[in-house]
C-alpha cells in the first residue's frame, strides 16, 4: 500500500489512528466531512462529505488502499444514518471500484450482531443481529463488502470493531475493549495480508471476557498486545457506579439494545 486514505479522521478513532499510522503509511491521505480542529502542517487533508459521489470520486483519485471510518459513529435518526452511513459508504466502495483501488478496511461495529446474548460466544459467521439502526448501517456494509467483493474483485476486510480506549472502563468493555495498537494491527493484516479478499473478524484485544470467537482473526497472524483483565478491577469498581440495567446487561450490545426495546427476553441455552 502506497497511498492509503483514511475516512472519518476527525473523529475519536480516526483522531487516534492519525497518529499510529504514519509512520506505516507515510503516504496517508486524511478525509472528513469537516476539518480537524488539531490537523497538523504536515497531514495532508480533503474535505468531503461521502454522500456526494463525484467529490468521494475525487477523494479516491491514486488511492491504494482506504481505512473506511466515516459515518454517524453511534444511534441516531434513520435519514441521518441513511446518508452517512448507507449512502455515503455506497459512494466510497462504488468510487473506490471506479478508480482502481485494491483494497477497503471497512470499520464494522459490535453493533451489527448487538442482539447477540451475553452468555453466548459467536464467531463471525453468524447471522447479523444489529440492536440500532445504527447497527443495522454496519450490517449493510458487510453484505455491500462482500458484494463488491465477489462481483467486481475488491479486497474488503471487515472489523467488527468493540470499544476503542487506552483502557475498559466497565464490565462491558472488558469483553470488547481494543487496544488502539491492536487496531491498527488487523489494519495492517487488512491492507497487507496477501490471503484476504473478503473477511469478517473481530476488533477486540485479548480479552478473558470476551463474547467472541476471533480465531479467524488469529489465522492471519494476529497477535494482540492488550489485556483488558489487567484493569479489570478499576473497570469493575466503575460498573458498581452505574447501576444494573435490565436489559442492556442480558445483551451484547448493552444500552444500544435497551434504546426503545419493546422486545421480550427468551430464555436461551449458552452456544
Amino acid at each position: 500500500m502506497k497511498r492509503v486514505l483514511l475516512t472519518g479522521a476527525a473523529g475519536g478513532v480516526g483522531t487516534r489512528l492519525r497518529k499510529l499510522l504514519p509512520p506505516i503509511y507515510p503516504d496517508l491521505v486524511l478525509s472528513d466531512i469537516r476539518k480537524p480542529d488539531d490537523l497538523a502542517p504536515g497531514e495532508r487533508f480533503v474535505q468531503a462529505d461521502l454522500a456526494d459521489m463525484p467529490a468521494v470520486e475525487r477523494l479516491c483519485d491514486g488511492i491504494d488502499g482506504i481505512v473506511h471510518l466515516g459515518g454517524f459513529s453511534v444511534e441516531g435518526p434513520w435519514d441521518t444514518i441513511l446518508q452517512a452511513n448507507i449512502i455515503g459508504l455506497y459512494n466510497t466502495f462504488e468510487a473506490a471500484r471506479r478508480q482502481g483501488v485494491k483494497r477497503i478496511i471497512f470499520a464494522s461495529s459490535n453493533h451489527a450482531v448487538g442482539f447477540y446474548r451475553r452468555d453466548q460466544t459467536i464467531a463471525p459467521d453468524v447471522t447479523v443481529r444489529p440492536d440500532s439502526r445504527y447497527g443495522v448501517s454496519k450490517a449493510f456494509g458487510e453484505a455491500l463488502g462482500a458484494f463488491y467483493s465477489d462481483k467486481f474483485g475488491l479486497e474488503i476486510f471487515c472489523i467488527r470493531i468493540g470499544n476503542v480506549d487506552d483502557k475498559p472502563i466497565d464490565a462491558r468493555r472488558l469483553a470488547i475493549w481494543l487496544k488502539p495498537e491492536d487496531l491498527v494491527q488487523l489494519i495492517r493484516i487488512g491492507l497487507e495480508h496477501p490471503d484476504v479478499r473478503y473477511e469478517v473478524v473481530y476488533g477486540a484485544s485479548d480479552n478473558a471476557r470476551a463474547w467472541w470467537d476471533n480465531s479467524r482473526a488469529h489465522a492471519l497472524g494476529y497477535k494482540p498486545t492488550g489485556r483488558s483483565e489487567d484493569m479489570a478491577e478499576a473497570a469493575m469498581a466503575a460498573q458498581a457506579k452505574v447501576g444494573p440495567d435490565p436489559i442492556g446487561d442480558i445483551f451484547q450490545g448493552g444500552t444500544f439494545c435497551a434504546m426503545e426495546y419493546a422486545g421480550t427476553v427468551h430464555t436461551q441455552k449458552k452456544s
